[in-house]
Parts: structure tokens; C-alpha cells; sequence
């Protein structure tokens, strides 16, 4: 399993998820079309946002690689356009990372 983490991951979703042999690639924010293209988006099966500054990224993610899965995972709540395109929202105040990373690849 392949992830691209997005956003300064302070709460280390992308830290368990290598942890659980998930092989991780970060990209640094500002997200665009671009940028996930050039870190690999196409070859990933996880698509992690940690910075809800960047939302937009979600619709331009799946628009780029429709089947990715959608993880955020951010203290803020997902804004509205988002919401419909993203396919889990958890926050670290309520799960910890270790246990996102084990049920994602599970």
C-alpha cells in the first residue's frame, strides 16, 4: 500500500502509517494539480490531508486519481465541498494515529 500525506502531519498519521508498512510520500502545502502529480499521486491508494487550509485538494486529488481513497485527518472541520468527495474525516483529538493507520490497512 502506497500513501501521499499532505500538510505538516503534526499528530503523525504518516509516521503510523509507515509503521504499519504503508510506503509514504509527504508533499508540502500549498496542494495543486502539480504538485501531486510530481510526488506520484497516480501510484497511491491513500490520499491523506492533515491541513484543512488546503480542502481544495480533495476535489483536484480525485479528479486527477478517482479511485484514491480520501483520508483527513485534522482538528477542523471539513468544509461542505469537501465533505461528499472525502472518504473518512477523523479527528486526532478522537482516534489516535496508530489506530487510523491500523484500521486503514486492515
Amino acid at each position: 500500500m502506497r500513501a501521499l500525506v499532505a500538510g505538516d502531519d503534526a499528530d503523525g498519521l504518516g509516521s503510523a502509517l509507515e509503521a504499519e508498512g504503508v510506503e509514504t510520500t509527504y508533499i508540502d502545502t500549498p496542494v495543486n494539480a502539480e504538485g501531486l502529480e510530481a510526488a506520484g499521486l497516480a501510484d497511491v491508494d491513500l490520499f491523506v490531508l492533515t491541513d484543512l487550509d488546503d480542502a481544495t485538494a480533495i476535489p483536484v486529488a480525485k479528479d486527477l486519481h478517482p479511485d484514491v481513497k480520501i483520508v483527513v485527518y485534522a482538528h477542523d472541520t471539513l468544509p461542505e465541498f469537501a465533505k461528499g468527495q472525502a472518504d473518512l474525516a477523523v479527528d486526532p483529538n478522537l482516534l489516535g494515529p496508530e489506530t487510523v493507520a491500523e484500521e486503514l490497512v486492515a
